[in-house]
């Protein structure tokens, strides 16, 4: 059972508890995270069957940790929803030799109406000043590729890239990691009106795994609009010795959008972990990322 407190706002405003979901879902099918009218994205799924098994009218309005773009997956996406009390209280339970406490069985009757392709593994009360997005210390992202010359398994295909080239990941490596720290990125970034692309860049770099296939790892507090796709797409010239070790860093001074960047395909991403800071210091994390970045 948890015991945790949940979040419950202030008299006044209406009598909510926050909740925070952990989620996994497979991209290919849907065109992002946000909500589309028309289009099956994540948000509208996952939004109407919470709806649907908490009796919510309207459907609830779900904040998330990072909004991922079409065909991007993820296995450690977070998102927070604000319930009314009456609506929580309301909903059971299950008692008896194998008891559920409310949480699972949330989790079993959103399992019973999700679609394959997305599930919530963990439903938990949300502790005062939690944000999915802004109190989020740092988020974890890997993006796999495969240079064999047969191409990607067929069990696979939907979450690695193929690239026709063989790959040196040891200079692919030592390209990532000269972006590591600090700076502005817009030369990876799609430029959004009133928003920065200053971003830390905390790790960066590839490795193979056991089964051959490379595997990049990209950390950073907070990511601007196919930020990591071109982070992946500016090193694979440099693997593949179309492009010298340092010209990352050449694209990452110009401070502009370069042509010859590739941003790689979507599938070929994952969202793994987002990080929060210990509870008590939730709501003071969430202000410091709402502050708008500068440089030194």
């Amino acid at each position: 059972m948890n015991t945790t407190e949940p979040a419950v706002s202030p008299p006044g405003d209406g009598g909510l508890i926050r909740l925070r979901l952990d989620l996994a879902y497979d991209g290919t099918e849907f065109v992002g995270w946000a909500a589309q009218p028309g289009q099956r994205t994540v948000e509208d799924t996952l939004a109407i069957a919470l709806g649907t098994v908490l009796r919510l009218d309207p459907v609830p309005r779900l904040v998330v940790a990072g909004r991922t773009d079409a065909g991007v997956h993820a296995t450690g996406q977070v998102a927070h929803l604000d319930v009314p009390v009456a609506s929580w209280l309301a909903f059971p339970g299950r008692p008896g030799r194998f008891p559920r406490s409310k949480e699972e069985e949330l989790l079993v009757r959103l399992a019973g109406i999700l679609p394959a392709d997305l599930r919530v593994q963990r439903v938990s009360p949300a502790p005062p000043g939690f944000e999915a997005r802004f109190s989020a210390l740092r988020r974890r992202y890997t993006y796999r590729v495969c240079d064999h010359p047969a191409g990607v398994p067929p069990l696979r295909r939907h979450d690695i890239l193929w690239h026709r080239r063989p790959l040196e990941v040891e200079a692919m490596s030592q390209a990532a990691g000269s972006l590591v720290g600090l700076h502005d990125f817009a030369a990876f970034c799609r430029r959004r009106v009133g928003a920065t692309t200053i971003r830390t860049l905390l790790l960066y770099h590839w490795h193979r795994d056991d089964q051959g296939f490379l595997v990049g790892t990209v950390i950073a507090d907070a990511f601007c609009h196919s930020m990591v796709r071109a982070l992946v797409g500016v090193v694979l010239p440099v693997g593949d010795g179309r492009r010298p070790v340092d010209w990352p860093v050449q694209v990452l001074a110009g401070a502009v959008r370069h042509p010859a960047v590739s941003v790689a395909g979507a599938h070929g991403l994952v969202l793994e972990e987002v990080v929060y800071p210990d509870d008590t210091d939730l709501a003071q994390r969430a202000r410091e990322s709402r502050t708008l970045r500068e440089l030194p």
